[in-house]
């Protein structure tokens, strides 16, 4: 039987109060720790959760949830020009908004806000977390769910990586235009200078993101003329352009490479903080969530804290770096030249189906019950 009764968790994003709930089931106190004072409910624009983040959130009591908010998204076309590729897949994304995800797992995982982490130390078997404003608060583990700019990273490994920039900025809005799409299709498209995806709007128009190539640090001051003229020569881009009538500004896009050391002592990685792969993968938020649950099984079920911890990255590290590496790969035909572009209809499908994409990566599911040893 596991000897670890209590944790600290560091972050209240998704996979911060995931392991909480996970935690919990498994009868561990698990309390929430956010360095901001209040909620980022206006940033953050929209994520999909796959069916193998679905089926990991049931586990947590939360799917029910999601899917109330969500736009489920049955079918996916790829679009190059005039050639549209259905992508297979068992099972439909969820597109939502993340400040409803935070919310849902904020409210079911409650989160102590403005506790800012500086520093954590060990002593007599426990962890003491010391937060900015003083406060301090001590468990078995500490679990670090801060995501990219992760300080618990930091604490485990002085000299860890930290988050790249993908050289693509994320943006959204919504159009006033229709697309020639039936209500759950959404189509990814390769436009001549830059990728986007769209999908018809449950009120109306066509919701649209945007992975828009730009140097590190690039800013405009007039975004709807630099998109009129990055997809002035695509269709629907050019129509979806001129007649937004929103537009949100997400930031620039980061990934994480592969964090040498997960754990040290009583304190662990888990989410984004270990593992942020590009949004190309469509697996951000569903790999946070899975190895949020995984930490908590493995907690539940190992003797020890290096137990745990090693069983832990055992099972995570090969799934999440190899989807992760296959994304990347992805993100260079964002911006495909004219013979990628041809190619892109014909050898998009299967190299999706050899990375899992579609398949075996959708088809994960965590088995609660079974015991980790």
């Amino acid at each position: 039987m596991s000897a670890i009764r209590t944790a600290v968790v560091i972050g209240g994003g998704i996979a911060g109060p995931v392991a909480a709930l996970a935690l919990r089931k498994a009868g561990i106190e698990a309390t929430v720790f956010e360095a901001y004072d209040t909620p980022a409910d206006d940033v953050g624009g929209t994520l999909a959760i796959a069916p193998n983040g679905l089926a990991a959130l049931e586990i947590v009591g939360a799917a029910d949830a999601v899917r109330a908010v969500s736009h489920r998204g049955d079918r996916q076309i790829m679009s190059i020009g005039r050639r549209m590729v259905e992508l297979p897949g068992p099972g439909a994304l969820h597109v939502i908004r993340r400040s409803d995800l935070h919310r849902i797992l904020r409210d079911r995982a409650g989160v102590i806000p403005g506790r800012r982490l500086i520093s954590a130390s060990d002593r007599d078997g426990q962890v003491t977390a010391t937060f900015a404003d003083g406060h301090t608060a001590t468990a078995d583990v500490l679990i670090g769910a801060d995501g990219v700019h992760s300080t618990v990273r930091r604490l485990i490994d002085p000299n860890a990586p930290g988050p790249r920039y993908t050289g693509m900025i994320g943006l959204e809005g919504h159009s006033t235009a229709e697309v020639p799409a039936p209500p759950g299709t959404m189509t990814f498209a390769f436009g001549k200078r830059a990728y986007y995806l769209y999908w018809p709007a449950a009120g109306g128009g066509t919701m649209f993101g945007i992975n828009l190539p730009r140097p590190a640090g690039f800013t405009t001051d007039d975004w709807p003329a630099l998109l009129r003229e990055v997809y002035g020569d695509d269709s629907p881009g050019a129509e979806l352009i001129a007649h937004a009538d929103q537009l949100q500004v997400n930031g620039p896009l980061h990934i994480m490479p592969p964090v040498p050391r997960w754990h040290r002592g009583r304190m662990v990685l888990t989410g984004d903080a270990v593992h942020a792969p590009s949004n190309s993968s469509g697996q951000g938020a569903s790999l946070a969530i899975e190895s949020a649950i995984v930490l908590a099984r493995c907690l539940r079920d190992e003797t020890t804290v290096e137990r745990a911890f090693r069983a832990y990255e055992s099972r995570r590290r090969p799934r999440v770096e190899a989807i992760a590496a296959q994304a990347a790969k992805i993100n260079h035909a964002k911006v495909p030249g004219p013979v990628a572009r041809a190619l892109l209809p014909y050898v998009m499908p299967l190299f999706l189906r050899l990375a899992g994409g579609t398949g075996k990566t959708l088809r994960y599911r965590i088995d609660w019950a079974e015991p980790v040893r």
